[in-house]
């Protein structure tokens, strides 16, 4: 039977039951916990110092009043890191590559930003609508451009992070299968081939991480704009 590239992607299931939340449960047992210690472990410390730079770096331009949203979006930056990268490994599953789950997580939280920012500061919500010193034969159009905008973000956040990584791992896989051909055919072309595909790995690597940075980011813009 042939398979499809695409079939790595579905949700794998063990006699009937989804493993989609064993794989989204075991991120948070791979974290380092506080111990009772007077001092931390060096895993601990660069725990530490990498949360603490990110929130710094993310809600500086950020009022006082969205502050209380850094424990969301921190925990949700290190769980999507967790999942894309562990996803990397052999014979796991990504759960970061299906759409519905990355919508999952953006659309409450982009909803969560705009209903704040409609009960808290109506007037400044609205005017994102309608540009300052727009001609008024425009006025329409706008408003509903800039509407389909905000309605569309969320969609751009699920895809965004679902298209990185699916492409990704699929130009793994065609690599990888190359090199497992060429390997009795052209032993040399199959040695570059496998260095190319360790490069591509920590590209990977590196992607995985950038996007889930993006995505708390984005997330935090959005709120910007609201509080």
């Amino acid at each position: 039977m042939i398979l499809s590239l695409f079939d790595q992607f579905q949700s794998p299931t063990t006699i009937w039951i989804p493993l989609m939340v064993i794989a989204l449960s075991l991120p948070w047992l791979l974290f380092p916990h506080q111990t009772a210690r007077w001092t931390n472990n060096r895993l601990m410390s660069l725990q530490g110092w990498f949360m603490s730079n990110f929130t710094q770096q993310i809600f500086m331009p950020i009022n006082t009043t969205g502050h209380k949203w850094a424990l969301l979006l921190t925990s949700l930056m290190i769980f999507l890191i967790t999942l894309n990268t562990a996803g990397l490994l052999p014979y796991t599953f990504t759960p970061t590559t299906q759409l519905s789950m990355n919508m999952g997580f953006a659309v409450p939280i982009w909803l969560a930003t705009v209903i704040l920012g409609m009960k808290t500061q109506p007037t400044h919500a609205l005017a994102h609508l309608l540009p300052e010193g727009t001609p008024t034969p425009l006025i329409p159009i706008l408003i509903i451009i800039e509407t389909i905008s905000l309605f569309i973000r969320p969609l751009a956040l699920g895809v965004r992070l679902t298209a990185n990584l699916t492409a990704g791992h699929l130009l793994i896989q065609l690599i990888s299968t190359a090199a497992m051909a060429l390997l009795f055919i052209s032993p040399v072309t199959a040695i570059f081939t496998i260095i190319l595909l360790f490069l591509l790995t920590l590209l990977e690597i590196a992607v995985a991480m950038i996007q889930a940075y993006v995505f708390a980011l984005l997330l935090s813009l959005y709120l910007q704009e609201n509080v």
